[in-house]
């Protein structure tokens, strides 16, 4: 399982990442092949400057520099990076909201996320949103995380009652609506300063097949 490259020069590469690939090895499953092994064998210097879950897709950057890196990561612990998801999520939500719930784990750093109460410090965390479709039981949503705690988008919808489809870990046991078998939730678009030239670029990944085809079955409704 490899990415797509959107873009690369020498300072930074932006990958659309395949749900299911995992971004760094998991505790428990180290044999798992990741996006960091994929790297490692493409360039010769590399550093994450964020992570996608393992079954969410979309567009990701990678810094190709030690200084690259510094520049980007600021720029998300700043705040000042754009970034818009896609989801689809259980019943029906309003037209448009922001989820402020403050998240922390449920487990003292490990398994789930909470937003209601939780082990250690909680957050703050900002979650916007705007229903693009509904029926069949679920919603279509555009969402702009403006923190990124993590599990953030997922936490919050499932605090709000909506969480999103397919979740095994917020909605276990939950009917997986419209075809999808995995966590309907794609990082659609990703916008930053190039750490070099210092403009501002935009990146986008293309919706993938189970979102394209959710889309046309909720649309059929």
């Amino acid at each position: 399982m490899k990415p797509k490259i959107i873009f690369e020069d020498a300072d930074i590469v932006v990958l659309d990442k395949p749900s299911g690939l995992q971004v760094i090895p998991a505790a428990t499953k180290k044999d798992r092949e990741t996006l960091t092994d994929w790297l490692a064998t493409t360039y010769k210097e590399f550093h994450i400057v964020h992570r996608l879950d393992r079954e969410t897709s979309g567009v990701m950057v990678v810094a190709r520099t030690a200084a690259a890196y510094e520049r980007i990561k600021k720029q998300f612990q700043r705040r000042e990076t754009k970034k818009v998801y896609r989801a689809f999520v259980y019943g029906t939500i309003p037209e448009r909201g922001t989820i402020t719930k403050p998240i922390g784990s449920s487990r003292g750093g490990l398994g789930p996320r909470s937003a209601k109460r939780a082990y250690g410090v909680m957050r703050e965390a900002e979650t916007l949103y705007r229903r693009v479709a509904a029926g069949g039981g679920a919603s279509y949503a555009e969402v702009f995380p403006k923190t990124g705690r993590t599990h953030q988008v997922r936490v919050h919808f499932a605090a709000i009652g909506h969480p999103i489809i397919a979740d095994s870990l917020y909605a276990p046991g939950r009917p997986h609506l419209f075809g999808f078998s995995r966590l309907a939730l794609h990082a659609f678009s990703l916008i930053f300063m190039h750490p070099i030239t210092k403009k501002e670029v935009s990146f986008e990944a293309p919706l993938p097949p189970d979102f394209v085809a959710a889309e046309q079955m909720l649309k059929a409704q």
